[in-house]
């Protein structure tokens, strides 16, 4: 089994922070929080107001109507984002490329907006006919067979649904296949639209959504803000990318992963740091290396105290010099997509030498009490970065990355 270098050469980005991979760069760089009043619904039928929506979006824009019949938005904003991914990383797909090339998304929603439109009609306004395309448009892996019909890719294409994690076990399943010479390229990453009454209703029950804005490890903080979006990576051989003088973001260079086996909606620190030293030990990376942590970072009072807890335990002593920040603070928590948005994030980060801040933060708290970058981006050129993400049902995921000179 082969062990070759993987590189990010492209990235495609859709958010509450723009259309594409430059508006997302520019708000991130600059701590400019895309958090706004929710317009997509009746804000007067639940608790909270706001939420990081893709404001503007208009599908005509991107698909004709056949196709965005067949695709829910999560699914669109999938495709949307693969493209830019593609096109910005210029690699073109010959017919042995296409046979050798995987595609791995991740979702923990689908097709809500879909499915909660269908109930609706059929439950509430007694519709006996439901929509033909209904199953189409709500499978998970939407976006991932249509990025596959529109490159004509055939390698090994599916999608992960591990909640808030599934977009990093996408990437990180996607790099292991590279790495090992399973495939030669990927498309990887994760979109999500949340937006619908059903899925808030939910997410309000569990009293966790923010009233006002997300203030990750700032000791006022009130809980997470949802958000939506998409976001892909082309990753290849370093090899590969440096023979066609592609431009190159960074090197993945570990993946992590555990299960807390602890509580389904409690996360635990030692399952966390237990996923953080597998990625760099995957990646052959020291905790003194670490100097860039992106966050978990939801902003919920158990997960930022838990999560300073875990990188303390698997950084030791190397915790007290990382810099970290959640950019949740500025593109809310797209669930299935974040690992996805946080990975293009941290990349840049790694390009430019500009690690993002933690927007939005007021006061100390002791319990998270790491440098957490708060409210102005830090123009640091660092080496190694790991992203983190922890889900619901206490399932973990953890990427590193190295810069690539």
């Amino acid at each position: 089994m082969s062990n070759r270098r993987v590189v990010i050469s492209g990235v495609g980005v859709i958010s509450a922070l723009g259309a594409n991979r430059m508006e997302f760069w520019d708000a991130i760089s600059k701590g400019r929080p895309g958090i706004h009043p929710i317009e997509g619904m009746d804000r007067s039928l639940i608790r909270f107001q706001n939420g990081a929506e893709v404001r503007g979006y208009n599908c005509c824009q991107y698909f004709d109507e056949k196709d965005a019949s067949l695709l829910d938005k999560f699914a669109q904003f999938g495709v949307v984002a693969a493209r830019e991914a593609v096109a910005d990383s210029g690699i073109e797909f010959s017919p042995s490329l296409k046979e050798r090339t995987v595609i791995v998304t991740g979702s923990c929603g689908g097709g809500q907006s879909t499915e909660d439109e269908g109930f609706v009609n059929l439950y509430k306004h007694n519709v006996p006919r439901v929509n033909p395309f209904t199953i189409p448009r709500i499978m998970a892996n939407g976006a991932a067979s249509r990025i596959s019909l529109e490159y004509g890719i055939v390698g090994a294409t599916y999608t992960v649904a591990t909640a808030c994690s599934s977009s990093n076990h996408a990437i990180g399943q996607a790099f292991w296949m590279v790495r090992s010479g399973m495939a030669d390229a990927a498309i990887a990453g994760g979109s999500e639209a949340i937006f619908s009454l059903g899925f808030l209703k939910a997410w309000e029950a569990m009293r966790v959504v923010a009233p006002d804005t997300c203030r990750p490890f700032s000791k006022d903080r009130r809980g997470l803000i949802l958000g939506e979006g998409g976001a892909m990576l082309v990753m290849e051989t370093l090899e590969s990318a440096k023979a066609r003088g592609a431009h190159i973001y960074a090197e993945i260079a570990g993946f992590g992963m555990s299960s807390d086996a602890h509580h389904i909606t409690q996360p635990s620190p030692d399952g966390a740091a237990r996923a953080i030293r597998a990625a760099l030990a995957d990646g052959g990376i020291s905790p003194e290396e670490v100097r860039y942590v992106n966050a978990h970072g939801t902003a919920t009072p158990t997960n930022d105290a838990t999560e300073t807890q875990a990188i303390r335990k698997a950084l030791g002593p190397c915790a007290e010099s990382v810099a970290m920040s959640s950019t949740k603070s500025m593109h809310g928590h797209a669930l299935g997509a974040a690992g996805a948005l946080e990975a293009v994030a941290t990349a840049m980060a790694l390009r430019c030498g500009v690690l993002p801040p933690t927007a939005n933060y007021t006061t100390p708290d002791p319990a998270c009490d790491l440098d957490v970058i708060p409210n102005v981006a830090r123009h640091l050129k660092v080496e190694c970065a790991i992203s983190n993400s922890f889900a619901f049902g206490g399932l973990n995921a953890v990427l590193a990355l190295r810069s690539v000179g």
